[in-house]
């Protein structure tokens, strides 16, 4: 095998200058990348993570991001909205919103109540309360003429009831921007109730959940917690000593103590995003719902959850669903004695067809609630049964008979 030989490489003329003219080449290379990286040593660097990058990237990983969202760097993500209308064209001022409201009212509607429901909306709205009204008999246009018609935001949806509403379309990201939620019944008179007032005696006693007292002389009454007490601003807790339905100095759960009726809640944004989860579905009526709120109140239900005395409401007991819209229909008087307040037991037999003019389903309506209120509970034991990472903070409490 014949060598290379490098002297003969550079003996001859002609080589030499080929390699001369490659050295020079080479150092002409060299020189410039010497010269490239004094300049620009950021730009000529290859790139490496330095340990500080490589426990971000790790962080990463383990970051929680809103499924879907994965492809989208984080700062870009609206996580939630609200219910502000914005307008179609034009600058938009954010400085306009600086008084924004905070609160919700969120009403079921029809409009055989709509001088009950004007008045209401009118006052939530004077009070700086985003409105939204639930039509559960898909009548609209009607409301047309009334000047916060084009103010308040409608849905409207045949025979549905508010929870089916909420469920649908208050989802607690929807929300988040309001402090309160307001989910109230039409059949409200609220001559002496005064939403500002009531929100700050709530944030005042703390209370996650909540509701307006109902004065005993105008208003029909399923549970004795909720009358209004004279000289009080909040109670929490009442007692019965005699007939059913007993509430003793020991009682420490639903109704006698951290109770609220669902005729008119008020929910925290946080007792909100709790609450949304324990509605059910499919059960629209949302019996059975109430006994369970107390876990949703951020804290001890008996000192979370509570009536508002000092601004209070008359509950008028008006069918909506399947009723005829007259007071006089429903199963208790309208002046319902509240000494002989019904409990749960009274409150869930379906109603007599005495009770009842003839073509008025709302005996049907009470026997689907009824209905799904056992569901509900069915539900709520198998879950606590399969779920072992359940702690129940009421377990000591007094168990109420179902």
């Amino acid at each position: 095998m014949k060598m290379f030989n490098f002297a003969s490489l550079f003996s001859e003329p002609k080589s030499r200058t080929s390699v001369t003219t490659l050295i020079l080449m080479a150092s002409l290379i060299f020189g410039l990348y010497l010269l490239g990286t004094a300049f620009f040593p950021n730009d000529f660097k290859i790139p490496q993570r330095s340990e500080m990058e490589l426990k971000d990237a790790e962080k990463c990983k383990n970051r929680c991001r809103p499924p879907g969202s994965e492809a989208l760097p984080e700062g870009i993500l609206a996580k939630t909205s609200d219910l502000d209308m914005r307008p179609l064209w034009g600058s938009f001022d954010d400085s306009s919103h600086s008084k924004r409201s905070m609160s919700l009212l969120a009403i079921a509607a029809g409009i055989k109540q709509k001088y009950l429901v004007n008045k209401i909306i009118t006052k939530f709205l004077e009070n700086d309360f985003v409105v939204m009204v639930f039509h559960y008999d898909a009548i609209v246009d009607q409301w047309n003429d009334l000047e916060w018609a084009s103010r308040v935001i409608h849905v409207s949806a045949m025979n549905q009831t508010k929870w089916w509403f909420a469920k649908r379309f208050l989802h607690p990201d929807i929300v988040a921007e309001y402090d309160y939620i307001f989910l109230w019944d039409e059949d409200l008179d609220i001559e002496r109730f005064n939403p500002s007032k009531y929100i700050s005696i709530i944030r005042e006693e703390e209370l996650e959940i909540s509701q307006p007292a109902l004065d005993p002389g105008k208003s029909e009454i399923h549970h004795q917690i909720t009358v209004r007490q004279k000289n009080s601003k909040v109670h929490r807790r009442y007692f019965k000593l005699r007939g059913g339905g007993r509430c003793y100095g020991n009682s420490t759960g639903p109704p006698c103590f951290g109770w609220v009726e669902m005729m008119a809640p008020v929910f925290s944004k946080a007792a909100w995003r709790c609450a949304w989860h324990l509605i059910q579905n499919d059960l629209i009526h949302g019996w059975g719902i109430d006994f369970q709120l107390g876990y949703c109140a951020q804290g001890d239900r008996k000192q979370k959850v509570g009536v508002v005395d000092a601004e209070y409401i008359f509950h008028l007991g008006v069918p909506s669903l399947g009723g005829s819209n007259h007071a006089s229909n429903v199963t208790s008087t309208s002046h319902m004695n509240t000494k002989n307040s019904t409990y749960i037991d009274d409150l869930i037999k379906p109603s007599n067809s005495s009770d009842i003019h003839t073509g008025d389903d709302r005996a049907e309506v009470r026997k689907q609630s009824y209905i799904e209120m056992h569901i509900f509970w069915r539900r709520w034991d198998k879950a606590v049964e399969n779920d072992k990472c359940w702690v129940d903070q009421y377990a000591n409490d007094k168990k109420k008979d179902r």
